[in-house]
């Protein structure tokens, strides 16, 4: 029986929720208390800690609790139990009165959404068919974009604590809508110690090949993305489009660009799914690929605000392009069933590690700007572009998927 809509929007609807949360807790409710609960000269060091204490949670918590979903045999428990303490730690950090508290609420956070996400992200291949796994996929990718949508409106339009607690709300309900779909039962992984079970899916070269086009994809996506406000106050400068003045500000600008970037992900994800059900997961990656690393050299060939806007549009269509597939493409190689969430989990690090590793090129980016006025961002944006390409083209070994 083929699934519909109705279907695959349930089965993504948690996603969503997390989506939109974690958009939320890193671009504005944790910035916010940290400087509240923190002496000024001190607030970005602290912030600093928490995010690189994240960060580190989070390339080892979602294989773990996904391991640990395999070897029970279970997936609802994590799910129902991870939602829970989400909805419980978003109240308890908007409420810390100090910064030891806020650190407790923020690991209870990481600790939560990992023992949630890391068996919640196995559901693709344990439950839809290799001929329909693009559709999930362009689901996914869509709920997540619109998630992340959602996340800067409510971000710009309500106060911290109303923001929180709309976060919690959402996060039970995207566990509601997905729960009934997450078996009760799986067959339980054969024992195995935990390091033999993280090492096993690299034995695979696909999974490698998988991983690795993934890491490199969001890496350049990463570096792009997270110097952007700073190319638009030291290049563009003026954010104006037929004539009229967009945006005043820096933030107000790069918001604006985000926005287009995320319309063009949401109308590209579920088609491209789909096409990639009939035509291969392979031409889709070959396609945003190559139109993520071709637009890259025009950002700096042509830094006008109104140029940036019709590229950034196109820019979301070639990024939804890669979303609709990178489930389906992981998805088509795994190959224990019984170890799909420690898999999968593992798999959810190659966006994490890409985050870490952007966040590092700062120095460098002041220095070679200092060196000469915009080199650093010449440098940022073509190295982007080659990542996208590499990453892209790197799916052409992968034997298990066409």
């Amino acid at each position: 029986m083929r699934h519909g809509p109705g279907w695959f929007l349930a089965l993504s609807a948690y996603w969503f929720a997390t989506s939109f949360k974690w958009f939320l807790v890193l671009l504005v409710l944790l910035p916010a208390k940290v400087a509240e609960l923190s002496p000024p000269e001190e607030k970005a060091t602290r912030l600093g800690f928490l995010f690189g204490l994240g960060a580190v949670m989070a390339i080892l918590g979602p294989p773990l609790m996904g391991y640990l979903s395999d070897r029970l045999g279970r997936r609802r428990p994590f799910l129902v139990l991870g939602s829970l303490l989400t909805a419980l730690a978003l109240l308890l950090l908007v409420h810390a009165p100090s910064y030891g508290a806020l650190l407790l609420a923020y690991l209870l956070l990481q600790l939560a959404d990992d023992l949630a996400t890391g068996p919640y992200s196995a559901l693709i291949p344990d439950l839809v068919p290799r001929g329909e796994r693009g559709q999930a996929s362009g689901y996914m990718g869509v709920l997540q974009v619109l998630g992340q949508v959602l996340g800067g409106l409510v971000g710009f339009l309500l106060p911290l604590g109303p923001q929180a607690y709309l976060a919690a709300l959402l996060n039970l309900i995207g566990a509601a809508l997905s729960l009934p779909l997450v078996p009760d039962r799986l067959p339980a992984a054969t024992p195995r110690p935990f390091l033999a079970a993280l090492a096993a899916p690299w034995r695979d070269r696909d999974f490698r090949l998988v991983y690795l086009t993934r890491f490199l994809v969001m890496l350049g996506f990463y570096l792009a993305q997270t110097y952007l406000q700073y190319f638009l106050a030291d290049a563009v400068r003026v954010f104006a489009a037929l004539g009229r003045v967009l945006a005043e500000e820096p933030f107000q600008a790069v918001a604006l660009l985000g926005l287009l970037i995320s319309l063009g992900a949401a109308l590209a994800s579920v088609p491209a799914g789909k096409a990639s059900d009939r035509l291969g997961r392979k031409p889709l990656i070959y396609l945003s690929g190559a139109g993520l690393g071709l637009l890259m050299p025009f950002l700096l060939l042509f830094p006008r605000y109104d140029v940036l806007l019709f590229l950034s549009l196109l820019f979301g269509v070639f990024y939804g392009v890669y979303l609709a597939v990178d489930w389906a493409l992981v998805s088509d190689i795994l190959q224990d069933p019984k170890a799909h969430a420690t898999d999968m989990g593992l798999w959810q690090t190659s966006i994490v590690v890409p985050q870490v590793l952007a966040g590092a090129f700062g120095r460098p980016l002041d220095l070679l700007n200092a060196r000469e006025s915009g080199l650093g961002y010449g440098v940022l944006f073509l190295l982007a572009g080659g990542f996208f390409l590499l990453g892209a083209f790197l799916v052409a070994g992968i034997r298990r998927a066409r």
